[in-house]
């Protein structure tokens, strides 16, 4: 008999001891939770006033909890929202850089080339009068092609600024000879001798260096600058994966299901779920690192040679100084034209009471440097430049640099000098586990996520696909090549459409670049007139004639 009965009461009493001791225990208040979950904008309706048992808990502990099934879906969500939240705030700065600057530099290019077209027409209105007038549309369609490169139109420079020194030799040619009628074929062959007769002196070759080269710097960089742009604006806006969401709510709000609202997760555990979360806008950092180094590097082509501002501010001089090479040269030019293409017929005798050369001639006078507008947008590249290679260099590793940021956030983490006091995914203590390596390959041993590495992120990869295109087009830029109309032979020559020699290649042009090119104090680009800017004795003489009306003498 008392073996039975000790064979009934042992298990019993086994059982008694595997009961949690908080069965015996008054229940704790959940009221500090109420406060805090209240403070999220969550209905109290949700929360007990009391621990309850924790079994229905998917993601929590489940131990004694204030939290219930709804407020666990609840906590979920809100822990994923506050996580996209934080990295777009994290990577506010690099996104603000890029979409800021690049506006800046938009509007500096174009307002840059409506001042340099505007100061040309000024400045032909005032030296040639009716005759410029009256073939101003030459001169309007070449800004014109500028502006649709710039705009990212299919143009090729090199065959445009060609088209417009041979259209310029047709209109120039007609006007020296007032006394010929020329035929559109006979315009034609006129313009085939462009190259072989260099009508309007070295002007056209080093304007083409300079001018291909600036603009190819500068729409690139602004090419530069959209594709970092909207890179960073699509990469900031996450999509966290099931095992992430599960992670942020173990990390961001299991501590309220376990009571304790108050304290925040340990450094080191955040950074284990960020590095998980974020492992694949790691990857994004090697290609964007690269992107940003040639971006620096085309930055400082727009600082130096490739400056689009010390090559469009006298556009207007440097042509007037093609036209006066070609007047001075107009009969040599006509003899050996003529030789070439033919006696032409004489013009009508209406045509013959046309404005003679001389007319055209004396109307020139120097330009006055103080009525040629202000910089553009009201600063220079300079400063721009400047400014931009500043912001660019702190964007570098951005991305891997994410958790590093976020978990320093002291409305997120306890911080590194609270290492005791803090959840760890468990309990209030300190975290344990070693911290993952950046990338997604690195997760695979993560203790917080549970991140497929097999699987990267499409969205991601498109990404850096974007830079690398981006990146071999500023490289490109930087040696003077436009990729849109770059082929074999164009590498092999150096001298091809869009394309512009290497620095050891073409010294002298870089030279002349350097060299020629009017220098750019920090308020103000000023040039001079035609003579004392170019510095070339050729032209001064040429200015002090025609301003003396005295041609002949000089000749």
């Amino acid at each position: 008999m008392l073996s039975w009965i000790g064979a009934v009461i042992l298990p019993l009493s086994g059982l008694l001891l595997s009961l949690p001791a908080r069965a015996d225990v008054k229940a704790r208040s959940c009221g500090e939770v109420r406060q805090a979950y209240g403070a999220k904008g969550f209905s109290l309706a949700d929360i007990p006033y009391q621990e309850i048992a924790g079994e229905h808990l998917r993601i929590c502990p489940q131990e004694y909890t204030c939290c219930t099934t709804e407020m666990e879906d609840k906590l979920s969500q809100q822990s994923k929202l506050e996580f996209e939240n934080l990295v777009e705030e994290t990577s506010h700065f690099v996104r603000n850089t890029f979409v800021s600057r690049h506006k800046k530099f938009d509007e500096f290019f174009r307002e840059l080339l409506e001042n340099a077209e505007k100061s040309l027409n000024d400045m032909f209105v005032r030296t040639y009068g009716m005759l410029y007038m009256q073939n101003s549309e030459v001169f309007q369609d070449l800004f014109t092609e500028l502006k649709r490169y710039y705009t990212g139109g299919n143009v090729n420079l090199e065959e445009m600024l060609n088209d417009f020194w041979a259209r310029l030799l047709e209109r120039m040619f007609q006007l020296i000879n007032p006394q010929y009628h020329f035929s559109e074929d006979y315009l034609e062959c006129v313009s085939k001798y462009t190259d072989q007769l260099k009508p309007f002196g070295d002007v056209p070759r080093k304007l083409k260096i300079q001018v291909t080269r600036a603009f190819i710097a500068a729409r690139t960089f602004v090419q530069g600058l959209t594709v970092g742009r909207e890179v960073a604006n699509r990469v900031s806006k996450v999509s966290p994966t099931p095992g992430c969401i599960r992670a942020l709510m173990k990390m961001l709000y299991c501590p309220y299901c376990r009571g304790l609202p108050t304290v925040r997760p340990c450094n080191n555990y955040c950074l284990n779920v960020m590095k998980g979360c974020l492992a694949n806008q790691a990857d994004l950092d090697t290609e964007w690192n690269l992107f940003i180094d040639a971006m620096l590097l085309v930055a400082e082509r727009l600082e130096g040679p490739f400056n689009i501002e010390s090559v469009m501010d006298p556009i207007d001089v440097k042509i007037s100084e093609a036209i006066m090479n070609m007047q001075e040269n107009s009969m040599q030019v006509s003899a050996k034209v003529f030789q070439g293409c033919g006696q032409p017929k004489p013009a009508p005798a209406l045509r013959s009471a046309r404005s003679a050369p001389e007319n055209f001639n004396t109307r020139f006078r120097p330009y006055n440097p103080e009525e040629r507008p202000t910089t553009a947008a009201g600063t220079s590249l300079d400063r721009l430049v400047t400014d931009i290679k500043e912001k660019l260099k702190l964007s570098k590793k951005v991305w891997s640099a994410l958790p590093y940021t976020i978990c320093k956030d002291e409305s997120v983490t306890a911080g590194t000098s609270n290492e005791e006091e803090c959840w760890n995914g468990h309990s209030k203590a300190r975290y344990l586990p070693e911290i993952m390596n950046d990338g997604l390959t690195n997760q695979i041993n993560n203790p917080e996520v549970d991140v497929d590495i097999t699987r990267p992120d499409t969205f991601i990869r498109q990404q850096i696909m974007a830079l690398r295109v981006m990146t071999n087009k500023l490289k490109n830029a930087y040696n003077g090549n436009d990729v849109n109309f770059q082929d074999a032979s164009d590498e092999s020559s150096g001298s091809g459409s869009g394309s512009g020699c290497m620095d050891d290649v073409c010294p002298t042009e870089f030279e002349f670049v350097t060299t020629e090119a009017p220098a750019v104090d920090s308020d103000r680009r000023e040039v001079g007139s035609a003579a004392t800017q170019l510095g070339h004795s050729l032209l001064s003489w040429s200015l002090l004639c025609t301003g003396l009306a005295l041609q002949r003498l000089c000749r």
